[in-house]
């Protein structure tokens, strides 16, 4: 078992930035990936980053790229994201969520390729 939670949320006027924590705890020496997804109310959970816990390796939904810089730091069992230019359709539940196994790019932007999840932290994006 892995547990995760989320920090960081809030609310921010547009063109702002917003720091994600999460904090992993328990079997987190079986984590291959690390992700951060979002879903706003009457939407599906979206794909927003991910990271290779051991390697570094970054991939970022269209979406994100440019605005959004995914991290992780070993030491703490802590992936962060830092989040710029924030605009009002950014506004969603955040989650976190890690997976055990490896999986092609394609994979890493779906909701079943990962394993655990967070309670999630509410970003508002105010124009």
């Amino acid at each position: 078992q892995v547990q995760l939670v989320e920090s960081g949320g809030g609310l921010v006027q547009a063109g702002g930035s917003l720091r994600l924590s999460c904090a992993a705890s328990g079997r987190t020496f079986s984590t291959y990936y690390m992700g951060w997804f979002r879903q706003a109310p009457g939407k599906e959970r979206e794909f927003v980053a991910t990271i290779a816990w051991n390697t570094g390796w970054t991939y970022y939904a269209v979406s994100a790229q440019g605005r959004f810089t995914i991290s992780r730091d070993n030491a703490k069992n802590t992936v962060l994201l830092q989040m710029n230019s924030l605009k009002p359709e950014d506004t969603a539940v955040y989650y976190c969520a890690s997976s055990s196994t490896y999986s092609a790019p394609v994979q890493l932007g779906q909701t079943g390729t990962y394993d655990y999840w967070g309670q999630g932290t509410q970003v508002t994006v105010s124009s």
